[in-house]
């Protein structure tokens, strides 16, 4: 039966909707695919025995048999094989709804989707925990310099770093991964006129901070996490860490060069992958503006309850002083004066303020270290992703345009030769230049499409993290607060 219904007989809205459910490498529908369209009409028992699938699949011709059986269904039609021959010529119209809209069905995640990004949360946040600790200033032939011990719980190893080894390590992340989100370094030095409102101390445990948060990032991405650069950082226990990490990126080149599918990225984009990057982007600058105003507002919190914690103290030590007083009482306020047993009172109080004062001073400590570094490592994320989407605009689609701009010209070039009858080596080497302008611009194209497939499964990332609120929210709250009054 389904071999009587053909692309010419079918209504339009039958030919969208296969368009916006079928394989983005074929044209056959997957069964589970399937299954979601018929959960949106109640009718897979009915419909489900009249349908054939083979290895998993339906074919373009079985999906508008499957159509046909669920539109007359609607209708209050006992769905089958004798009655869709009887309406052959005509085929009725389901109410499915846009199918534009019916692309989600697809989207959702399927064993052999690569451009599903099938991680929890959970699951990222356990993939390895990176300590970054400072250890003691070592002093050079000339200057002194500043070394980290960096600890993998995934490797189960401790290394030793510099701020250089990192910059080698980030610069290479960035050219072999070119199309996903690398964080960025924190400054190396404090920039004068700017930083002044803090001690170099003070600087050297935010880059602490900060390179902690690089790494955890970096560590936890589905697609970076397992790279040979990764390894060697987070691994390698030797001196020569720099020239191991370039060695390696010699070997491999970037990502677009070993990922499998690189070259077949467009077959599994989504056809409104450009409105879908838009909307994404816009959301996701909005949320990062958001999230810095609540970073900010979380930071000054902190420093107050640091800044309860020295006045409470203060305020404590007056009171001993003030309760310490040995002066005798004059005669003339003695008799009816209580400031003797006043006195010893509040030395006792200044005890309670002291254990005040370390309250606070521990929740200043849990405000940073929960709330403001759970608030900077989601803002890096974020951050990284605007970045990305600007290498994306400024790096491939600029060249792509630059290449297309000297195609065109080399075209007029050949023409123009041509048409003026030049010498025939001249014409030769024009043909030669435009055959290899013309594989320069394949490639790019073939980049574009990779870094919009990569785009797609970084933005999926992204809100894969920001379920972290709910884990900002419960620092916020089991961290307490202090009210004086």
């Amino acid at each position: 039966m389904a071999g009587e219904i053909n692309e010419g007989s079918v209504p339009p809205y039958y030919r969208e909707v296969h368009e916006a459910i079928r394989c983005r490498t074929d044209e056959r529908v997957q069964v589970e695919v399937f299954q979601r369209l018929l959960d949106r009409t109640d009718l897979q028992k009915a419909i489900a025995e009249h349908v054939d699938s083979t290895g998993g699949f339906l074919s373009k011709l079985s999906l508008y048999k499957a159509l046909a059986l669920i539109a007359l269904a609607q209708q209050g039609k006992q769905p089958s094989p004798k009655l869709l021959e009887n309406c052959i010529q005509e085929l009725p119209k389901p109410q499915l709804g846009e199918p534009k809209d019916l692309g989600t069905l697809r989207m959702q995640a399927t064993p052999d989707d690569p451009l599903t990004v099938a991680h929890s949360l959970d699951k990222l946040l356990v993939k390895d925990c990176v300590q970054v600790e400072l250890i003691p200033e070592k002093k050079g032939l000339f200057l002194k310099h500043v070394e980290y011990q960096v600890t993998s719980q995934h490797h189960k190893i401790s290394v030793y770093r510099r701020y250089s080894d990192f910059d080698v390590f980030h610069e290479l992340l960035v050219q072999r991964f070119a199309y996903r989100m690398v964080p960025a370094l924190p400054p190396k030095r404090m920039l004068k006129g700017v930083l002044t409102s803090i001690s170099e101390r003070e600087f050297i445990e935010g880059r602490r901070r900060a390179l902690g948060r690089f790494l955890n990032l970096v560590a936890r991405h589905p697609f970076s996490s397992d790279d040979e650069l990764v390894k060697i950082f987070l691994a390698f226990n030797g001196s020569d860490v720099q020239i191991k990490l370039r060695d390696a990126y010699k070997r491999m080149g970037d990502e677009f060069i070993t990922n499998r599918i690189a070259t077949q990225a467009k077959e599994y984009l989504p056809t409104d992958i450009q409105n879908q990057f838009s909307a994404s982007r816009e959301l996701i600058r909005n949320i990062h503006n958001s999230f810095q105003k609540l970073r900010d507002r979380a930071e000054k919190m902190a420093e107050r309850s640091k800044e309860n914690a020295t006045d409470l103290l203060m305020f404590g030590r007056e009171l001993s002083t003030l309760g310490s007083d040995a002066s005798s009482i004059p005669p003339l306020a003695s008799s009816q004066s209580t400031w003797a047993t006043l006195r010893k009172s509040l030395k006792g109080l200044s005890v309670e303020f002291a254990l005040l004062s370390d309250k606070a001073a521990q929740q200043g400590r849990r405000e940073e270290d929960d709330v403001v570094e759970k608030l900077n490592f989601f803002l890096d994320l974020l951050q990284s992703y605007r970045d990305l989407c600007e290498r994306h605009e400024k790096g491939v689609l600029h060249e792509h345009q630059r290449a297309l701009q000297k195609y065109s010209v080399m075209k007029r070039q050949m023409m123009s030769a041509t048409a003026q009858s030049k010498e025939q080596v001249s014409v030769e080497q024009l043909e030669s230049r435009i055959v290899q302008q013309e594989n320069a611009i394949q490639t790019m194209e073939l980049r574009n499409y990779f870094s919009l497939f990569c785009l797609h499964q970084e933005t999926q990332l992204i809100f894969t993290y920001l379920p972290m609120t709910y884990h900002i929210l419960g620092a916020f709250v089991n961290g307490g607060w202090i009210f004086f009054f």
